[in-house]
């Protein structure tokens, strides 16, 4: 029975340590970001660098930076953003579609958009005044959560 007991936690023990290994964010310089990525910060946010950069994953890596400024992006194994999160500044205008800058600027003029996150469906977007939008790919919106 302990030569059981004993397979059984080792093999627990085996089993946790893969899952956690794979799951493992790891820190890489910022060099070693995608091409695409690298330029995106460089142009989108000029006037801060990169404080770290993160590699998920290892056949189809996302990669996570996190600026100066306090701004977080994720990006795809290409180096193609997928959401971006400035905490309390405005997205830069240039990543938000027409259609949704002109509905959050219609309907909640006194907000700016501080989260826009690439989806299946569409766009979500977090309000300064932590309301969630989501759009479908028109630009429609679709479902909103405060």
């Amino acid at each position: 029975m302990k030569t059981n007991k004993f397979f059984l936690v080792a093999f627990a023990a085996l089993l946790m340590h893969s899952t956690v290994s794979f799951a493992d964010d790891r820190m890489i310089p910022a060099e070693q970001l995608p091409a695409a990525a690298q330029t995106f910060v460089k142009k989108t946010f000029p006037n801060s660098s990169i404080v770290y950069a993160e590699k998920d994953g290892y056949a189809n890596p996302t990669y996570e930076v996190r600026l100066m400024n306090g701004t977080k992006v994720e990006f795809d194994r290409k180096g193609a953003w997928e959401k971006v999160d400035t905490q309390l500044e405005p997205v830069p205008a240039h990543l938000i579609p027409t259609a949704i800058a002109n509905y959050v600027k219609t309907n909640f003029p006194d907000t700016q958009i501080v989260k826009i996150d690439k989806e299946p469906y569409g766009f979500e977007i977090e309000l300064s005044n932590d309301l969630d939008l989501r759009f479908n790919k028109a630009g429609a919106l679709i479902a909103m959560d405060d």
